[in-house]
């Protein structure tokens, strides 16, 4: 493997790993803060987030060793309202900046493994960042997310609140394999 695109599938890890770490303690927050929903939503993109990380680590394996990896990570824990936000912000960063320069450069080096890992990853994190937007507009008007079903798939890391796919819009996973919060 090339080792930019080693470096960048390193640094993803990094930031998924972390962001699955933060969102298991900002599920606690939610619900103890009264947000059920918002807190099973939260544990669903954990969870997501650690089918992220698993799919950076597996394209990675042919490399073997100790590496510094350098990743973004918000760091603090306040409101559910500002958790969410910081979220959105994280969710936002690696839609918008972090994965197209990082797919870029595994495209231009022909990573064919590492394309499939970050493109999974991007558009779930298309998806992340609207759900909680939509979470953090229900907190911030006193509620809680509003929603069928919290349901992840296993393969890509896609969320639905809804339940109404017979696939997984993303991968094309069938829907037994989705897993309830």
């Amino acid at each position: 493997m090339n080792a930019m695109t080693a470096e960048n599938l390193r640094s993803a890890f990094g930031g998924e790993s972390q962001a699955h770490m933060r969102y298991r303690i900002w599920s606690d927050k939610a619900k103890k803060d009264g947000f059920p929903t918002v807190a099973r939503l939260f544990m669903a993109t954990s969870d997501a987030e650690e089918v992220h990380a698993t799919l950076h680590f597996k394209a990675l394996k042919d490399v073997s060793g100790d590496f510094l990896v350098a990743s973004g990570a918000g760091f603090g824990l306040s409101t559910t309202s500002d958790n969410l936000q910081g979220a959105i912000n994280g969710e936002l960063h690696e839609v918008n900046q972090m994965y197209p320069a990082y797919i870029a450069v595994a495209e231009m080096q022909e990573e064919k493994t590492a394309i499939s890992a970050m493109r999974f990853a991007i558009e779930a994190e298309k998806v992340h960042a609207e759900l909680f937007t939509q979470a953090k507009k229900a907190v911030d008007a006193g509620k809680d997310l509003e929603a069928k079903v919290v349901e992840l798939c296993p393969v890509c890391g896609y969320i639905t609140l809804t339940g109404e796919e017979d696939k997984c819009p993303l991968c094309g996973a069938k829907k037994e394999l989705f897993i309830a919060y």
